[in-house]
């Protein structure tokens, strides 16, 4: 097993040295080449983190999300899988497993193309989640690598043909509250791009207007969230629109950048009896909002 595990970091790195020496500037700027016109309205793919709806059986999650009429969702590696798996966490499946938690999704009609992976200190367990990622045919993971594991994790995400979105939490809970620690990760890793989540960075100070402004060209996912206020970590996700972040404003950058990746709903507080409500009331807001874009 550690002979297979090194001769796999042997070719990572060798290809990862081809790339950077073929194109050595490349992966540190932004990717501000893009000249198609982007259409938010058919470009952004626009559904649902799965968090949303923890608190259920992830099966009636999955209903919940079809009753909303959205079709792409984002679950993460540390689900419960439901009574058809044992209850297991996704991460914590069998290949079999896997598969048959695909079929599942694949059978709702629904589009499974990125996953948050619960992060940890050893590239091991990172690697397994990249497996369980590259079996379920997603084309980023969503997680928050330790900064001493940025060169592995980067080689394992170009072994593996997966992309890693970085994500931030908060002050004190996150290396990536800042956007310019986000930034350092993405210099010299090729592999590494964002997910922005709209309503932590106001929990540390940050205007998320501004920081999707500094990470331009970098994102890949957004999570759709909002806050009410500034500067109070303690504070749980209020529904989009109501909070402090400033939509339109976000909207419009993210259209002159030409994103075209995935937008999330996500919830983080736990509405009564469930966030459903929340969440037909932010596709309102946001299709009403995509509209308005010039």
């Amino acid at each position: 097993m550690y002979k297979s595990i090194a001769l796999l970091f042997a070719v990572a790195l060798f290809v990862t040295g081809c790339n950077n020496s073929a194109a050595p500037a490349a992966d540190a700027a932004a990717d501000t080449t893009k000249t198609a016109s982007i259409d938010p309205a058919k470009d952004w793919k626009f559904g649902i983190a799965m968090w949303t709806f923890h608190t259920f059986p992830f099966v009636d999650g999955l209903n919940k999300v079809d009753s909303a009429h959205l079709q792409y969702i984002e679950p993460n590696t540390f689900t419960k899988t439901g009574p058809a798996f044992n209850d297991s966490a996704l991460l914590q499946l069998s290949p079999a497993g896997v598969e048959k938690f695909k079929s599942m999704i694949a059978a709702k009609g629904m589009k499974l193309e990125t996953i948050y992976i619960v992060g940890d200190t050893t590239i091991g367990t990172w690697e397994k989640q990249f497996k369980i990622a590259q079996q379920l045919g997603v084309k980023y993971v969503t997680g928050e690598p330790a900064l001493n594991l940025w060169d592995g994790i980067d080689s394992l995400a170009g072994v593996y043909g997966v992309k890693v979105a970085i994500h931030e939490h908060w002050k004190g809970v996150s290396h990536y509250w800042n956007p310019d620690t986000t930034l350092m990760a993405l210099k010299g890793h090729p592999n590494f791009g964002v997910c922005a989540d709209l309503g932590h960075w106001p929990k540390s100070g940050i205007n998320p207007v501004d920081a999707v402004k500094k990470l331009a060209g970098h994102i890949l996912v957004i999570h759709l969230k909002d806050i009410a206020a500034y500067n109070d970590p303690a504070l749980k996700d209020v529904p989009v629109g109501t909070g402090v972040v400033d939509f339109p404003a976000v909207f419009a950058e993210l259209k002159k950048q030409n994103f075209d990746g995935y937008i999330y709903i996500e919830r983080d507080a736990e509405d009564q009896p469930s966030n459903l409500p929340s969440v037909l009331q932010t596709i309102t807001y946001y299709n009403d909002q995509v509209k308005k874009l010039k």
